[in-house]
């Protein structure tokens, strides 16, 4: 990676960059119902604060091989405002990992959950929805994404952000058809 994502990663990550093995695994059934569980709990934490709570990510995506991590897209009035929020999922356990413009990322201690929080309208939003929804309606786009992730774990990474940005091609080609699929448009592929 360049000096500017580095300098970027030390200015957002709390707790400073982690070197960890990337394991991807198969997809597990318990995944829908350990993410229900986590969506009543930041719930319950957050009360009306929480605008929408969805399970995204690969552990969203019946079939689909993942990093055995839970995420959780939380959608706040604004981002900005930690009061609404932050002592909130603070005390129901999530530990803030990662502040940036527009976007806090929260774990558990054990790290098998990612709680990632943006204002409602942002356009990250959509995008992980979006992208969600794709790969569990198309088996060639959720095969792609599953071998690229395997490629990529067999490398080492001195963080996992890095890994995350080097799907950034595969996720960008996948998300141009999943937008083009939401639009009700023809959805090409390359």
């Amino acid at each position: 990676m360049d000096s500017e994502t580095d300098r970027h990663l030390d200015a957002v990550l709390i707790g400073g960059r982690e070197q960890r093995p990337i394991v991807i695994v198969d997809y597990d059934p318990a995944w829908p119902g350990i993410y229900g569980a986590l969506a009543q709990a930041v719930s319950a934490a957050l009360g009306p604060a929480a605008v929408s709570v969805d399970h995204i990510g690969s552990t969203s995506v019946p079939g689909l091989a993942a990093k055995a991590i839970i995420d959780v897209l939380v959608t706040v009035a604004d981002v900005g405002e930690e009061a609404a929020y932050l002592k909130q999922l603070e005390s129901a356990g999530f530990v803030l990992r990662v502040r940036e413009p527009g976007h806090r990322m929260f774990r558990t201690p054990a790290r098998d959950v990612h709680i990632h929080v943006f204002s409602a309208g942002d356009a990250a939003v959509p995008n992980y929805l979006d992208l969600r929804d794709w790969l569990r309606l198309d088996a060639g786009d959720r095969a792609l994404y599953a071998r690229t992730k395997r490629e990529l774990a067999r490398r080492q990474w001195t963080d996992m952000n890095y890994y995350a940005d080097a799907k950034s091609d595969v996720i960008a080609a996948v998300l141009s058809r999943a937008r083009a699929w939401r639009a009700g448009q023809q959805v090409d592929r390359d």
